[in-house]
């Protein structure tokens, strides 16, 4: 997973009409499509709802040029996160129904309802879009342009300059560790080989992770006093330079607003 990290935004520097866009347009229209499927009530005019995002959705990526594949792995890594949570709902009577109907009987009087599957497919549906966008925005983003948008948007500089600093040296970490774990192989140490007594292995990690974190904070230490050298204060902040909406940006932003609601309105009144 620390090899994947030095990967994470190989996409995000491709070119297409969708990485092109400013980072705050992909982020308002993430943030759009999010509120709008949460906002609608509980009810089986969600899963009419999810399935135009989720169109939408497809429409975007397909104009973004990149792989499938990359949709679908970065998806099975998020999935387990929620699926859980949501195939828990199907034994749980929730306050959505007041008559419960139930269609399996397990043992240990555990019993799952008809009304309980189609909350749990709700839910699903609302976490697939939700997740789609997010890992839309994440995949023609850079993180760099992501958090100089939230500061343009009016995210406080308290936020916007421990995210930078975290993106950045996020990666000097990770090489940290990569050295320590070559230096782990050079030394034939195998955290998984059996035939190392366990009690041995698991304090050679304990060792790890505690050099790691002491190289943290060495590293941590000595960025700080680079930056009061360069008169790092109180009122410190990310230097943001204006960027104005090109007219075609802001276009399609309106546009995607506008039909985000509309279809939202639309789907929640119909009978």
């Amino acid at each position: 997973m620390i090899d994947d990290l030095f990967s994470i935004e190989k996409y995000a520097y491709r070119t297409s009409p969708i990485h092109r866009l400013d980072a705050r347009v992909k982020l308002l229209l993430t943030l759009a499509v999010i509120i709008a499927a949460v906002a609608v009530p509980y009810s089986p005019k969600v899963i009419d709802l999810a399935v135009v995002f989720f169109l939408f959705f497809a429409a975007l990526w397909a104009v973004s040029q990149l792989p499938v594949q990359v949709y679908a792995q970065r998806l099975v890594l998020i999935l387990p996160f929620g699926i859980f949570l949501i195939i828990f709902q199907i034994f749980v009577k929730n306050r959505y129904y007041d008559i419960f109907h139930p269609i399996v009987s397990l043992p240990f009087g555990i019993e799952i309802y008809a009304e309980s599957v189609e909350f749990a497919s709700i839910l699903f549906a609302k976490f697939i879009v939700c997740i789609s966008f997010i890992i839309l925005l994440s995949s023609t983003t850079r993180m760099q342009d992501l958090v100089e948008a939230s500061g343009r948007l009016g995210l406080p500089k308290e936020f916007t300059l421990p995210l930078g600093m975290m993106i950045r040296y996020l990666f000097v970490f990770a090489e940290m560790f990569l050295k320590i774990r070559s230096a782990l192989e050079t030394r034939c140490f195998d955290p998984l080989d059996r035939r190392l007594p366990y009690r041995y292995r698991l304090l050679q990690i304990g060792y790890t992770i505690g050099m790691i974190f002491v190289r943290s904070y060495e590293q941590g230490e000595r960025t700080y006093t680079s930056m009061l050298c360069r008169g790092y204060g109180n009122d410190s902040g990310m230097h943001l330079r204006r960027r104005p909406l090109h007219l075609r940006e802001a276009a399609f932003l309106a546009c995607s607003i506008l039909f985000i609601v509309t279809v939202t309105i639309v789907i929640y009144l119909a009978p």
